[in-house]
């Protein structure tokens, strides 16, 4: 029995797991507001090996669209600039030698359209990823029934906790849906 319970709490942090991994790729998406989580994993050449922009500059929002990347060692400012552009955001990077600021103009109308159709592509990515996990501790506890260590009773009951488990994740990306798309929405 120790197992079952075991797998029910690995399954709940699972699809938790999943939902925390949804709103952290929503973070990267450019939606008009500068937020440094949309550069921080820009890969820039440092010193030949390809190392992440938040591990080699501190990022600043100014303004509402405005980001500032201030290098720790000013001598890569020139690969940092190399790899925003090459990092295909849209948007132009200034060098004044010293930080890289990069504006973000305001987003058309049909842009923000079709931010929210990749944004409900990737919930719906997200939400079968927990349905999948649903469906393996599922059949695993199937499994462990009839390996006569979970009754039937048992079984059902497991059953009905991990579609909680489910639909509570489920529920969180939903949530992170309807807060992402709001936001773009209304910038």
């Amino acid at each position: 029995m120790e197992g079952i319970s075991e797998l029910l709490t690995k399954t709940k942090n699972n699809m938790t797991a999943v939902a925390e991994k949804f709103k952290q790729d929503l973070g990267t998406l450019r939606t008009g507001r500068a937020n440094p989580q949309m550069i921080e994993n820009v890969r820039v050449e440092y010193y030949g090996v390809p190392t992440p922009l938040k591990q080699m500059a501190m990022l600043n929002v100014s303004d509402a669209r405005t980001l500032e990347i201030q290098p720790w060692d000013a001598t890569a400012i020139k690969e940092i600039e190399k790899a925003l552009q090459q990092a295909d955001l849209g948007v132009n990077p200034m060098n004044d030698g010293k930080l890289i600021r990069i504006t973000f103009p305001p987003m058309t109308e049909d842009r923000r359209k079709m931010l929210t159709k990749t944004i409900a592509k990737m919930s719906e990515d997200y939400k079968v990823s927990v349905r999948n996990e649903r469906r393996d501790a599922i059949e695993k506890v199937k499994k462990a029934q009839k390996a006569g260590e979970v009754t039937e009773d048992d079984l059902k009951r497991h059953e009905v906790d991990i579609q909680k488990a489910t639909d509570a994740a489920i529920a969180l990306i939903e949530k992170f849906t309807a807060e992402k798309e709001k936001e773009i929405m209304t910038i």
